[in-house]
């Protein structure tokens, strides 16, 4: 359930920044699309359940590179690592030395993740809404066309650094709000963060 739930999360990552104050949620959204490349990061994460008690607690760090690279580290409350390396997404649990593997179109799929795959359709799997301006962060709102898909929406809230809040309401009536602080757009990326090699000893499960 761990490593389920935050392979969902890493479609934050394709939505970090936007160079344009002015422009709507939807707009600010398809502009980052076609304008960034690759972006590195820190975020706050925090889980609800369904009667908004907080049920846990993390941060960490995060980089991508378009398309469907990404590496997604938690460093608090426990260490554990995502990489996407372009063909599969690899979750590593420290505390379990165990390592799930899948392919990527099987991992995303039509989930928020599937906004961080770079693909110039990915925003076509997803219904868009403006739902304006609260507290100073402009809000749109995402909801999969996929009727199978394991969240009901997401909402990103973009204020004047770009993407400064996510939220993500799963189908078992949990929600999920992060922050992302110190976020750059297109830096230079060392291509070996998206690359991944089994801990020796670990036990590796998935599609090897």
């Amino acid at each position: 359930m761990r490593a389920g739930h935050a392979l969902a999360l890493l479609a934050a990552l394709a939505l970090a920044f936007s160079s344009t104050a002015q422009a709507s949620g939807i707009e600010r959204l398809n502009q980052f699309m076609s304008a960034t490349l690759a972006a590195t990061g820190q975020f706050e994460q925090r889980i609800y359940d369904r009667s908004r008690k907080l049920v846990q607690e993390s941060r960490g760090s995060l980089a991508f590179a378009r398309p469907g690279k990404f590496r997604w580290t938690y460093s608090k409350p426990y260490p554990q690592l995502i990489v996407g390396d372009g063909a599969r997404v690899w979750v590593y649990d420290q505390d379990l030395n165990q390592v799930t593997v899948r392919k990527l179109d099987q991992a995303l799929g039509a989930t928020p993740a599937a906004l961080l795959a770079g693909a110039s359709d990915a925003l076509r799997a997803f219904v868009l809404k403006d739902e304006g301006t609260k507290d100073g962060v402009e809000w749109v709102e995402a909801v999969p066309r996929d009727k199978e898909a394991s969240f009901a929406r997401i909402r990103l809230g973009f204020g004047s650094s770009g993407l400064e809040r996510m939220e993500l309401n799963d189908t078992f009536g949990q929600t999920t709000e992060l922050r992302f602080t110190a976020l750059q757009r297109n830096p230079r990326v060392d291509p070996a963060l998206f690359h991944f090699t089994p801990p020796k000893g670990a036990d590796v499960v998935g599609d090897k």
